[in-house]
């Protein structure tokens, strides 16, 4: 089935920081606002607190909370919040075991400890990680329907997107169902196959997906069987709440940096597009889609008018600033639907249109043309003028897609024969621009 790119979550919602020290306030605001992007409302005490919730309850994403209060000794504040459904964060500079009672009952989000030099960044990186596991789904396997809804429970407090499976099968089939999962926490003890044959199929089908084992069994045994069965972690039942947080959110962490790892590997550094590599391995999958979903496929190939031209009289400086220029012009014209945009080496690009027959993707090509022209490229505080030309070519049922940017290649090659600044399509004769 053919997928646009996910983008993570946009939140309009603020930050509500309840804190008395104003100094410490104002330092977490600047932070927090910096980080996140989110605008940051602050109070110190409960009063304040309980006026600006009952002014606009549904107006925080989140809540960081200092556990004493002037006129909140008990944790008052933190009731309020939880009440009016605030995930929340605890800040606090006392600590102990009957404390640490008082957080979690409450159902907080995490607690961090004013007790060192990194207190303020712990704090913050507690609240991007919160919003961020908004945009991560996991998926929770336990035939026993009381614990699995604990756990369930216990991720969405978290804020994470959690879905529920009875047993290994059906956790099978959800995956199958649901490419987005990230991150399966599974029982070890299930009707139908146990947690090593899932952890072994889940490595096999969705190598993507990391697994973290769960079992009561007292055989310190079974931990490595999960670990040797493809599963990247472990936790034993009884655990303790803060412990399978902290794995939960490690594990998600390092998806998250694979996830960069590979975005940075398919990305051109200078101008961010997607790279060739990346171009023909999701352009395959992406002609495959709309085919099955009986979609016309076409594809444009551009190049920068006199582009040598230009970098050899303003250097390799003035020839990257034409490049980063065409490569915005593409973004803010192209980057839609399922449109697939990548530098494909030199002054050149190429876009995949999924969905688009060749008229409409002239069309659009031309629009890009124009785009581009509108924008001046400013070399030495020199204006200059900055066209593309581009080729254009539909891709047949049993077309290659190597064989069809050759195509549009020989139509940009028709396109700079006849004047430059124009886009012709397959064999076309070119189309002339308004001006001429």
């Amino acid at each position: 089935m053919l997928q646009s790119r996910q983008d993570p979550t946009i939140d309009d919602r603020r930050i509500l920081v309840i804190e008395d020290s104003r100094t410490f306030s104002l330092a977490l605001r600047q932070f927090l606002e910096a980080q996140t992007g989110l605008p940051v409302t602050t109070c110190g005490s409960l009063k304040e607190l309980s006026e600006i919730i009952v002014a606009a309850p549904a107006a925080y994403a989140i809540a960081v909370v200092d556990l004493n209060l002037p006129d909140a000794p008990r944790g008052e504040a933190l009731d309020w919040t939880v009440t009016h459904g605030i995930p929340s964060v605890v800040f606090t500079a006392t600590f102990d075991l009957t404390t640490r009672g008082r957080i979690m009952e409450r159902e907080v989000i995490d607690y961090v400890l004013k007790d060192n030099e990194l207190a303020l960044p712990n704090l913050v990186n507690t609240v991007k990680r919160a919003l961020n596991n908004r945009n991560t789904r996991i998926l929770v396997v336990d035939d026993t329907r009381t614990t699995r809804k604990v756990l369930a429970r216990m991720l969405a407090i978290q804020q994470y997107a959690v879905v529920e499976a009875g047993s290994g099968q059906e956790a099978l089939t959800i995956l199958e169902a649901n490419p987005d999962i990230q991150l399966v926490v599974s029982d070890y003890y299930m009707p139908d196959m146990d947690g090593f044959e899932l952890a072994r199929r889940i490595r096999r089908l969705h190598p993507h997906v990391r697994l973290l084992g769960i079992s009561s069994s007292t055989d310190r045994k079974t931990s490595a069987g999960f670990l040797k069965a493809g599963a990247h972690d472990f936790v034993s039942r009884p655990f303790v709440l803060e412990e399978l947080q902290c794995r939960i959110a490690s594990n998600v962490e390092t998806l998250t940096q694979l996830r960069q790892l590979q975005d940075l590997a398919a990305r051109d550094f200078l101008t961010g597009l997607f790279n060739r590599r990346h171009f023909f391995e999701r352009g395959r999958t992406l002609v495959d889609e709309a085919r099955e979903m009986g979609l016309p496929v076409s594809i444009a190939i551009l190049d920068i008018d006199h582009f040598k031209r230009l970098n050899d009289r303003y250097g390799h400086d003035g020839g990257d600033r034409a490049l980063a220029t065409v490569a915005r012009g593409l973004s803010a014209s192209a980057e839609r639907g399922f449109n697939l945009l990548a530098r494909i080496g030199g002054e050149e690009f190429a876009i995949l249109f999924p969905g688009a027959e060749l008229a409409e993707a002239t069309r659009l090509c031309d629009d890009i043309r124009e785009a581009i022209a509108r924008e001046p490229l400013v070399v030495d505080n020199e204006t200059l003028a900055l066209t593309v030309s581009l080729g254009v070519a539909q891709i047949g049922a049993g077309d290659e897609l190597d064989a069809c940017l050759c195509v549009a290649d020989r139509a940009l090659y028709l396109a700079k024969q006849n004047g430059r600044n124009r886009v012709c399509a397959d064999a076309c004769e070119p189309r002339p621009t308004a001006s001429q």
